[in-house]
């Protein structure tokens, strides 16, 4: 929700460039921050006749990662969609002039919706928190079915080499982060449990689910999602700093993160849902459930149309050797997500060591790396056993997704 200014911005120079540049948009503005989210600063706009917006920025002073933050690229992609059939809110403006309220920024639109922060969906009934999910599902899919070229963004990323470029780039980023001393007590954010041999393992090509390039949104998950009001039907997908031209199993695996996150002790961590475990909670669909659904959208058979809104959508008599490579590289993505979910926490005891992190939880969602990273590992070795000790060369043949 929208609240006080924790991190203020100059009301009266923003309005002025507003008024210079975005007419449509009336002054003056009420202002208000919302008070979740862990990296970019949000804000809440109000016009004189009651009209909301929302205004994204870069976090202020030196920024511990090039790579995050990326306003800019958000402005992009979603101005781009706006005329596929994948939700997004109306871009307005992007202001990359930092002068005007110290960093860059974006407007869009303020979508009157509910956002779920938690995936489980409490205090809604079985069989609207089973729909709910299954939009969700259907929506990636869709986002993956877009070729870049046809909305101008052949340009936003490279169309090979996602996740080798993954490796290297959060390999750096953690090294970088990792030596990050805190401003008063001087004390190093330190590495990340078994970063060496997570960095061998995922580094090798021979390992890694075959290569695939599609539009990715970079953090998809349930609250990253604006859904409708009263229907169980997504209008908006939000928070695209991390979007690019990537691997899909990225997101898909970034989507069942809470059925691993069950897995880990609650006494230890914060990022725990236990309401994933199975059967304990009706009507979320089962991520083999979920993955069907989404397969066959994003890669459609004559007998499995993704113009269907029922979550028991799903591929007839699949083929086993298909169906055992899928659940390889789903292995392999799932414990990669894992990492990059530690090093993202890792990131945020970064800039809570700086004092630029954005919400008054970063001290305890950076603490959240250590368990993150530790079950990461436990991850990455089974995805290792589940290959047999077996290289898969860049020449073998393999079904496709």
């Amino acid at each position: 929700m929208a609240g006080r200014v924790r991190q203020p911005i100059d009301t009266r120079a923003l309005e002025a460039w507003i008024s210079r540049n975005v007419p449509k948009i009336e002054v003056p503005l009420e202002v208000k921050q919302f008070g979740f989210g862990q990296s970019n600063p949000t804000y809440q706009l109000t016009s004189p006749v009651g009209k909301r917006y929302v205004l994204r920025k870069k976090p202020p002073g030196q920024l511990v990662s090039k790579t995050a933050h990326k306003v800019e690229r958000e402005y992009r992609i979603i101005a781009a969609l706006a005329k596929t059939d994948v939700p997004v809110p109306k871009a307005y403006c992007l202001c990359e002039d930092a002068s005007i309220i110290g960093t860059p920024f974006y407007i869009m639109e303020f979508l009157d919706g509910r956002i779920f922060e938690d995936p489980v969906i409490p205090n809604v009934l079985p069989d609207q928190r089973r729909a709910i999910w299954a939009d969700a599902v259907r929506v990636l899919a869709r986002l993956h079915r877009i070729d870049p070229r046809e909305v101008g963004l052949e340009n936003f990323g490279k169309s090979a080499g996602f996740y080798s470029r993954q490796v290297a780039t959060w390999k750096t980023i953690c090294n970088t982060q990792a030596a990050i001393s805190d401003v008063e007590t001087r004390v190093s954010v330190g590495p990340l449990p078994h970063f060496n041999e997570m960095m061998a393992f995922f580094g090798d090509e021979s390992q890694q689910p075959v290569d695939r390039g599609t539009l990715i949104h970079g953090d998809f998950k349930i609250d990253n999602l604006v859904f409708h009001k009263t229907e169980p039907r997504v209008i908006g997908i939000l928070d695209w700093e991390m979007s690019t031209i990537g691997h899909p199993l990225s997101d898909i695996s970034n989507l069942l993160t809470p059925y691993f996150t069950a897995r880990l002790d609650p006494r230890k961590s914060i990022n725990v849902h236990p309401g994933f475990k199975p059967r304990a909670t009706r009507g979320l669909p089962t991520p083999d459930e979920i993955t069907r659904l989404y397969f066959s959208i994003a890669t459609p058979t004559p007998r499995a149309s993704g113009s269907s809104s029922s979550l028991e959508l799903s591929l007839s008599d699949p083929d086993q050797d298909q169906e055992r490579e899928r659940a390889r590289e789903l292995q392999w993505a799932q414990a990669f997500n894992i990492f990059r979910l530690s090093a993202i926490c890792q990131g945020i005891a970064a800039r809570q060591a700086g004092r630029q992190a954005s919400s008054e939880e970063a001290r305890r969602y950076g603490d959240e790396r250590w368990p993150l990273a530790n079950f990461a590992w436990e991850l990455t070795r089974s995805a290792k056993a589940a290959n047999g000790g077996e290289v898969v060369g860049r020449g073998r043949e393999r079904s496709k997704l």
